[in-house]
């Protein structure tokens, strides 16, 4: 059964929407998000709704371009981070889930996981994810009808206080007072950051000199770690293709130089390590 097929009715969309306007809520109308004041966002045809406004973009197309969104899923979808992807649902589902958000969803590979593994245990939520990217949102909504997609920004979450139980940030940026403001009393954040050996042999193709990696905790003292887990594994990628795409999807695309890039670019097969910590906190009362 494909994703678009599920007929599950214990996964739902996370129906309570905030105007990013001015924080009114939104009623959905006829594939049209409403607030009171008149404001007003249509749900696109791949099933998703922009609540970026244009005064608070940086830039023209914010966020992973088409190419960098277009690569990762060729990669995700062979199934190499899929050790990782089970290890963050099998933490999500160490408690009840709740209304879950996924901030900085990409192009939705670890929420469908993790949904996935709740149908499977018939754990219920209610799920919506963002992301600034468009091109990492329209992929998303194409895959799985079951989440509130939304093109929006962690620094102006589109949801009311206090409203969401499971806070999921898979490599991404926290706003730690955004964060705060929307998690429940009893309320999780799990994060998923790089470990020191993560990608290191990539690393040591494409720049002169690697740096050791701060081993500082994602966010600040004012959230209490509940939980913690190193997950380590190793990849073979046998192709050129494999390999520009796995570059493709990093930052390190853009960090590395020139001749970085190239010499990565001449490599025909290469053993990466995936190395990853698996955290969960909660806020500071």
């Amino acid at each position: 059964m494909t994703i678009s097929q599920d007929k599950s009715t214990v996964i739902r969309p996370f129906p309570h929407l905030c105007c990013p306007l001015d924080g009114a809520g939104l009623t959905l109308n006829d594939k049209t998000w409403r607030c009171e004041h008149g404001h007003s966002f249509d749900v696109a045809k791949q099933g998703y709704v922009n609540l970026l406004p244009v005064q608070k973009k940086r830039s023209k197309d914010p966020g992973d371009s088409k190419a960098m969104v277009q690569a990762r899923a060729r990669f995700l979808a062979e199934g190499f981070y899929a050790p990782l992807a089970e290890a963050l649902a099998a933490a999500v589902l160490t408690q009840p889930v709740g209304a879950l958000l996924d901030a900085g969803c990409g192009e939705g590979y670890y929420l469908r996981h993790v949904l996935d593994a709740a149908n499977a245990r018939d754990v219920a939520c209610k799920a919506a994810a963002l992301d600034i990217s468009k091109w990492a949102v329209q992929a998303a909504a194409k895959r799985d009808p079951r989440v509130s997609w939304l093109v929006a920004s962690n620094s102006s979450i589109p949801v009311p206080d206090h409203s969401i139980d499971t806070l999921l940030c898979v490599f991404g940026f926290p706003v730690e007072s955004e964060f705060s403001r929307v998690l429940s009393a009893d309320g999780r954040l799990i994060m998923v950051d790089p470990a020191p050996s993560h990608l290191h042999q990539l690393k040591q193709v494409i720049y002169d000199e690697v740096k050791e990696k701060p081993s500082n905790l994602p966010v600040s003292d004012t959230w209490t770690l509940v939980s913690e887990e190193r997950v380590t594994f190793g990849v073979e990628l046998p192709s050129r293709e494999l390999i520009h795409d796995l570059l493709a999807m990093t930052p390190h695309l853009y960090r590395a130089s020139s001749a970085g890039r190239a010499r990565a670019e001449a490599l025909t097969s290469l053993t990466v390590t995936v190395d990853i910590w698996l955290r969960a906190f909660t806020p500071n009362v």
